[in-house]
């Protein structure tokens, strides 16, 4: 018997140091990964490979003073969500690194915004492939404090509304032709539109000396959105377009903000409403009337959309949205993905701002002298005569998207749809530290234009009226020249068409039309 327990009693102490062990080595597995994480070592992260850096060209990270409550709100980094694998983002235009990529993209711009808006729109635009700007700045954004930080951006050029400016503007082409003359002498949104058309006029001979291949005109409330492309990319975009077409439709979206509240559009809004032409046309007119939610249009504001043009011999613009040539009718096509997103009327302030910037008086009849769409003059007499309680509520009615089952609704219909990119990117730049970066590196620009001894505009990166390119001024020295210079060109009947304005997508008296075709 002794004998025949010896192998049970041997199995059985086997079997003990077995379960000692699987207990103990857990255990110990378990100490040291938490004394490893606890001393910071021992797991890798990808992103600590990657030293974060500043955009290139510009001062290490750094937060410091903001130029205003609204900037340090917007252009700081937040406690939100963080975007960390964003720090290694290189931007080659920056560089002699991406001058040979093509074709070479720029944007033109008429804005008197602050940074709090400037800066997420232009580093946006470089992310997608933007390589030059051209800023014609008034107002906030000819302060010292912004056109500052501007100036110091590589890739960007700025143009300030002086006196010497205005008085070339007078003499040039555009302003002794027709096609315009009907928007002169009028306020507000006229006023404002033969400026970005002046404006653009003279864009075109400063993207083409900077050797650029297409311009596009944008507003700071808008963002391109490359739909379609084989990446997220302008540039790729454009390069796909056949080398036979001259410009090129972005239809535009229309933001649809759901709430009262928001504070940095571009982060925060990711629901549009999609153009006209992106959509059924049964879709459309089917969904007009919930779409619309009392509104006078489809949009609130305009939906025809912005081009971009090849540069290219005779181009002219042709009113803020559009362009033309003098020489010929030009071949143009509309993008059926790619994007314009507007983001208008995207915070309750915008309400009383555009009424602080128009001098008339808020009756039915004297608004349309001021504005071109019907949204914009009822939000002017609303902002003109109501109390802030009574604008709010307005405003929640026809601005706000708070019925989550009518979007759910116009969702699935295609009528709205969700963009989350342009968002995603912003978020990460602001959190990666671009923006607080360009102000802390545009710092000694401001501090020069603040400086008694030194007048404004004193940079590389500045144009001033005395500066233009000579091809451009000659074309503007008197009316003689410009009559000259337009019977000396082959002339296309382009010179008896009006310009494009800002127009309301289809009504519902155009469905007759459609049912018709």
């Amino acid at each position: 018997m002794p004998p025949a327990q010896a192998p049970l009693g041997g199995g059985g102490a086997a079997w003990r140091r077995l379960l000692l062990l699987l207990t103990v080595l857990p255990l110990t597995l378990a100490t040291l990964a938490f004394v490893l994480q606890w001393r910071g070592g021992g797991v890798d992260d990808p992103t600590a490979r990657w030293p974060p850096h500043a955009f290139p060209g510009m001062a290490e990270p750094a937060r410091l003073s903001l130029p205003s409550s609204d900037c340090s709100d917007v252009l700081a980094g937040s406690s939100g969500a963080s975007f960390p694998y964003l720090r290694g983002w290189s931007f080659p235009t920056d560089s002699g690194a991406g001058l040979g990529l093509q074709p070479k993209v720029c944007v033109q711009t008429s804005t008197s915004a602050g940074l709090e808006q400037i800066l997420p729109w232009l580093f946006y635009h470089k992310v997608v492939g933007v390589a030059q700007f051209l800023l014609f700045v008034e107002g906030r954004a000819a302060k010292p404090n912004v056109a500052g930080v501007l100036e110091s951006i590589p890739g960007v050029k700025v143009v300030y509304r002086t006196k010497d400016l205005e008085e070339q503007q007078a003499s040039s082409r555009i302003w002794n032709e027709t096609w315009l003359s009907g928007f002169f002498y009028k306020p507000c949104n006229y006023e404002l539109f033969v400026k970005q058309s002046l404006n653009m006029e003279m864009a075109i001979v400063m993207a083409r000396d900077h050797g650029m291949d297409w311009i596009i005109h944008l507003d700071t409330d808008e963002l391109l959105y490359p739909g379609g492309a084989a990446e997220y990319s302008v540039r790729r975009l454009l390069s796909e377009v056949p080398h036979d077409v001259d410009m090129v439709i972005f239809p535009n979206y229309e933001s649809s903000v759901e709430r009262d509240n928001i504070k940095d559009p571009f982060s925060e809004v990711s629901m549009f409403k999609k153009n006209y032409d992106h959509l059924p046309k049964d879709t459309y007119f089917g969904m007009y009337k919930e779409a619309t939610r009392g509104n006078p249009n489809y949009f609130l504001t305009y939906g025809n959309g912005k081009s971009a043009a090849r540069i290219q011999d005779h181009l002219r613009p042709n009113g803020a949205h559009r362009w033309h040539n003098y020489a010929k009718s030009p071949n143009e096509i509309k993008l059926e993905e790619a994007a314009v997103l507007h983001y208008t009327y995207t915070k309750f302030s915008d309400l009383t701002s555009r009424r602080d910037r128009c001098g008339c008086k808020p009756t039915k009849e004297d608004v349309k002298r001021c504005f071109m769409l019907d949204f914009d003059r009822a939000a002017f007499i609303i902002a003109s005569t109501a109390s802030e309680e009574e604008m709010l509520r307005w405003y929640n009615e026809r601005v706000v998207w708070n019925d989550k089952q009518l979007n759910l609704k116009l969702l699935r219909k295609g009528v709205l749809t969700r963009i989350y990119t342009p968002m995603a990117i912003v978020q990460g730049l602001r959190e990666s530290g671009v923006f607080t970066s360009a102000i802390a590196a545009g710092q000694p620009a401001v501090n020069e234009k603040l400086s008694p001894k030194k007048p404004d505009a004193q940079s590389q990166n500045v144009t001033r009226p005395g500066n233009l390119p000579i091809n451009l001024r000659a074309t503007t020295d008197s009316t003689a020249s410009a009559r000259k210079i337009l019977q000396s060109e082959p002339v296309f009947s382009a010179t008896e068409i009006t310009a494009v304005p800002p127009m309301s997508p289809p009504g519902l008296d155009d469905e007759h039309r459609h049912h018709s075709e």
